[in-house]
């Protein structure tokens, strides 16, 4: 039997995720290393959905198979990581038997470090599940040593230095991921290659139908709902390999679609920029410039 659809059950606390997953009370109130076999699946009358006030990193060793948006490369069968910030919603695990490690840790844990403020620059967190990281034998091994490290310190020895050995290898562990998946960009080069051109495609459709004067500029999160991906992965994907993020493509569209208007038509500057989706034809000729380095007059001029 299914829980109930539309109840949310938020953790607050390690503390309260131990309880509810009838684990053994955390050794630290702010960081867990967690075995998943030792975990218990809620009653039935659990709430379906969970979020959480920390951080979660995932290695599981069930991902393996293609993921939904793609379906022309294979990934490695040796499990993967999940990244999960605090306050994104997931499902409540409903079957036993799965196998891997959860290493959950709290905000307030980073405070006073760098690590506090830097994490965010690590996007993989607003990934969703179907992106997850998908590990070689080498690569387990070096998230597994992290794993190992952190463990010990936290079950072992803590004392003034525990909190700078286990943070030193949470960023270790977040910059080995970093580097993990540019290599996944560039083994999933088809698939990310089948995605860049549905991308042009969605785009050429939007405007060629003049979706943008009714909707507007075309958004980040436009783009990554029609895709199937996450915006945070759209994002990582197209500044792999085109050294630019979603919004700057975006942007690259829009001047492509402004000269091909200016060079073909008597539409006035602000004419065209209202087609565009601008609500003001002041910013459509500051980003003409500042991508062109002429104005849209400019640029019409040098075809007479």
């Amino acid at each position: 039997m299914k829980r109930e659809e539309n109840t949310l059950h938020k953790f607050e606390s390690l503390s309260d995720f131990h309880r509810v997953f009838e684990l053994p009370k955390p050794v630290h109130p702010l960081i867990s290393f967690i075995d998943i076999k030792n975990m218990k699946i809620p009653p039935k009358e659990f709430p379906h959905s969970i979020v959480l006030d920390f951080y979660k990193i995932a290695y599981k060793t069930n991902l393996c198979g293609k993921a939904k948006y793609g379906q022309n490369y294979y990934d490695f069968g040796e499990g993967g990581l999940v990244f999960t910030a605090p306050g994104q919603i997931f499902e409540t695990p409903e079957s036993n038997g799965a196998s891997g490690y959860l290493l959950l840790i709290h905000p307030d844990f980073f405070l006073s470090y760098p690590l506090a403020k830097n994490i965010r620059q690590y996007g993989f967190f607003s990934y969703t599940a179907n992106e997850a990281l998908h590990l070689s034998d080498n690569e387990r091994t070096t998230i597994m040593s992290i794993f190992s490290i952190i463990d010990d310190e936290l079950n072992s020895r803590i004392d003034d230095f525990s909190q700078d050995i286990v943070i030193s290898q949470v960023e270790l562990l977040l910059n080995y991921s970093n580097r993990f998946y540019k290599r996944q960009f560039i083994t999933r080069k088809a698939a990310n290659s089948d995605l860049l051109q549905k991308l042009e495609e969605i785009l050429d459709d939007y405007f060629n139908n003049e979706k943008s004067l009714r909707q507007g500029i075309p958004t980040v999160q436009y783009l990554s709902e029609h895709l199937n991906i996450s915006a945070s992965y759209l994002s990582d994907m197209l500044r792999s390999f085109t050294g630019q993020n979603a919004q700057q493509h975006i942007h690259n569209k829009l001047v492509e679609k402004a000269k091909e208007k200016l060079s073909i038509s008597n539409l006035s500057v602000s004419e065209i920029a209202y087609q565009l989706g601008f609500e003001y034809p002041q910013s459509f000729s500051r980003l003409f410039k500042t991508k062109t380095n002429l104005s849209p007059l400019e640029f019409r001029q040098s075809f007479k």
